[in-house]
């Protein structure tokens, strides 16, 4: 009922009852001078330090008591499971993205921040430094993980992304390319001005469907990629662990995030949100 409302008003010429922000600048070097970007920045790398650190020990840890040579002959049945997994990965994206998305906007992945760059909803100078505080916080928070287990963090392999046995590489990049498709549409859908103005509810709520966009991800692609869906997270695994098979499948985990990142912003951009953005209108003529 709202949305055709919502077009009638606009192609009647009439106010829309909310407003889009203005895209940001393409580059804008002013930022540069203004101390909220470093916060900013600040967020993004401690955020993506503490989600790094806690998921990592969580796989860490899981295979540790699956393991029958070091937890006996149940242990099998022991474990937080892919399920627990699942949840160590949403749930602190839940916390982090609620933390911190007044400071910073939450991204704590670079195909986010891709994603809401394509949308104008960040400047390229402001996305690169988002980009290079994640990863350099990912690389921190898995050092950290080495740091206080540094057998068990070599035992299990590091929570380093691979493509895993069984799946060939189209496999491994589809899983990559749909599932960030998966989160950084949530994460359009969950901070849409116009949701947000009609229900007040909508901006105290985003981080829980983000978190749980993360969590079902997770349950369908752990078995395939271990889940990657964010750059920096392989990247930072793949650092400190400096496995030769995580490396060479990395760019599975740069590339396929990217572009499912770039087809959320088109399609939400574009597609759905079309008519407020101006790109034109499918009223008809006759």
């Amino acid at each position: 009922m709202g949305k055709e409302v919502d077009m009638a008003a606009l192609e009647s010429g009439g106010a829309r009852d909310y407003a889009d922000p203005p895209p940001a600048p393409l580059v804008d070097i002013d930022e540069l001078g203004k101390w909220s970007l470093y916060r900013a920045v600040i967020a993004e790398f401690v955020a993506t330090l503490l989600f790094l650190y806690i998921t990592v020990a969580t796989v860490i840890g899981y295979k540790h008591q699956t393991d029958a040579s070091a937890s006996g002959a149940n242990a099998a049945c022991g474990g937080v499971g892919i399920l627990g997994i699942s949840w160590a990965f949403g749930g602190m994206i839940f916390v982090l993205v609620y933390c911190t998305a007044g400071i910073s906007g939450g991204h704590i992945n670079p195909a986010v921040t891709f994603g809401l760059f394509l949308a104008r909803k960040v400047s390229l100078v402001r996305a690169l430094l988002y980009i290079i505080a994640q990863c350099l916080g990912a690389i921190c928070g898995v050092g950290l993980v080495k740091g206080f287990q540094r057998g068990l963090y070599d035992r299990y392999g590091g929570g380093a992304n691979e493509v895993s046995a069984g799946y060939s590489i189209g496999t491994g990049l589809a899983a990559e390319i749909i599932g960030t498709f998966v989160l950084v549409y949530t994460v359009f859908s969950a901070t849409d001005s116009k949701r947000n103005a009609r229900d007040s509810h909508v901006p105290v709520l985003a981080p829980l469907p983000i978190g749980f966009a993360v969590f079902m991800v997770h349950l369908a692609t752990i078995p395939i990629t271990g889940t990657g869906i964010n750059p920096a997270r392989s990247l930072g695994a793949a650092v400190v662990y400096n496995d030769s098979k995580a490396w060479s499948d990395q760019w599975i985990f740069w590339v396929g995030p990217f572009i499912g990142a770039a087809i959320a912003a088109l399609y939400h951009q574009i597609v759905l949100r079309a008519s407020a953005r101006g790109y034109g209108s499918f009223r008809s003529n006759a």
